[in-house]
């Protein structure tokens, strides 16, 4: 086991840890998404769950990880926290997820705009998936977030960018474009109950 798992694995789940930063927090979280259901933007609603779904998906694969390999997850969250959700996601960065996708929602052109001639949406999610990349370079580089395996390294950020990102803004922008309601409904309450679901199954079973 390398150093930064051990670090993140001393953390997980330590209710000790908790800071009361977190109250506030979690009510601006609140207050986002209920400004959204007062206007009754459900685009933006469901595009910020589906992103925030899908950082938890990512979650639970990079515990996975660490659990069969017994080395280290892809990636470890080991700065100063107020409470360690997973090995590689802590409570602010949970928070932050269920923003971002909000955000990037709100910054969405109609789909009929071009970009350079191309598509909005293929260089929206290429050009967004790209910043979350060098955010995550920088946190790297300062020891907060670590990265244990070759292939998930600054030098070669194509998977980060692929695996890591690519995705959520996919979903994000795809569940946004969806025609109906419940349409929408449906995409994001089948990712969070495959979450639910494997968070249940690998939790009981001490994977996580």
């Amino acid at each position: 086991m390398t150093d930064n798992a051990r670090a993140a694995l001393e953390i997980l789940r330590d209710a000790s840890l908790f800071k009361w930063y977190v109250i506030p927090l979690l009510l601006m979280v609140i207050y986002i998404y209920a400004v959204e259901v007062e206007r009754r933007n459900w685009n933006v609603l469901f595009a910020g769950l589906a992103l925030w779904a899908m950082d938890l998906f990512n979650e639970i694969w990079n515990s996975l990880v660490f659990h069969f390999t017994d080395r280290a997850p892809v990636w470890a969250a080991i700065g100063p926290t107020a409470y360690q959700i997973l090995i590689g996601l802590n409570i602010e960065i949970c928070f932050m997820f269920a923003i971002m996708g909000i955000a990037a929602a709100k910054m969405l052109p109609p789909k009929e705009t071009r970009i350079f001639g191309l598509p909005n949406r293929p260089v929206l999610v290429a050009v967004n998936s790209a910043a979350a990349v060098g955010v995550e370079v920088l946190l790297n580089k300062i020891g907060v977030l670590t990265w244990e395996w070759s292939w998930w390294q600054p030098g070669f950020p194509f998977l980060i960018w692929l695996i890591g990102y690519v995705p959520f803004f996919a979903v994000c922008f795809y569940v946004h474009d969806l025609p109906t309601v419940r349409a929408k409904a449906l995409v994001v309450g089948g990712i969070l109950g495959i979450n639910a679901a494997a968070i249940i199954g690998f939790g009981a079973a001490g994977w996580l």
